[in-house]
């Protein structure tokens, strides 16, 4: 075996899981960011983690209101996923920019894309400062899915995203 770096070993363990996380902004509207580092903790009581940037917007939105939802976007996002996480939300209406069409889901006022195979609301219970990253832990309060998008993931370290094909 040869030494590599761990941003190498991402790209041997492809393909790796995408999601959008969903939050609410101040001014009411929905903060989209691209996250792949998310697992889940527990079943009971239902429970998940994701990791982002220190600097993130959505992990001060999350922070701010503890409240969030991940949702594993579809095909049809392949392109806008992958723009959600070339800009900040402080700057840029996401959904608008992209052109994401956004749905309300029951029992949370953060809207998410149209186009999502899963969605996870969740309620933050606590983070923790990991390197560069905080690492955000979610206790689950709904769970929705819509099996009739292809869920998209990503490969070659992040560099492309699409689904997985039998």
């Amino acid at each position: 075996m040869n030494e590599i770096s761990l941003v190498q070993a991402s790209k041997l363990t492809s393909p790796n899981p995408i999601s959008l996380i969903c939050t609410r902004k101040p001014d009411g509207g929905t903060n989209l960011a691209a996250v792949s580092w998310w697992t889940y903790l527990s079943y009971k009581p239902g429970m998940i983690g994701y990791a982002m940037s220190k600097k993130s917007y959505s992990g001060a939105c999350v922070r701010a209101t503890g409240n969030v939802v991940l949702t594993v976007p579809g095909e049809a996002l392949s392109q806008q996923a992958m723009q959600c996480g070339s800009v900040s939300g402080r700057d840029v209406d996401k959904a608008a920019e992209f052109g994401i069409d956004l749905m309300e889901l029951d029992q949370t006022d953060i809207r998410i894309p149209v186009h999502s195979r899963l969605a996870i609301v969740c309620r933050l219970k606590e983070y923790h400062t990991v390197g560069d990253h905080n690492f955000y832990i979610c206790e689950v309060e709904n769970v929705y899915a819509n099996e009739e998008e292809n869920a998209l993931f990503a490969w070659k370290g992040y560099a492309e995203l699409y689904p997985v094909k039998r």
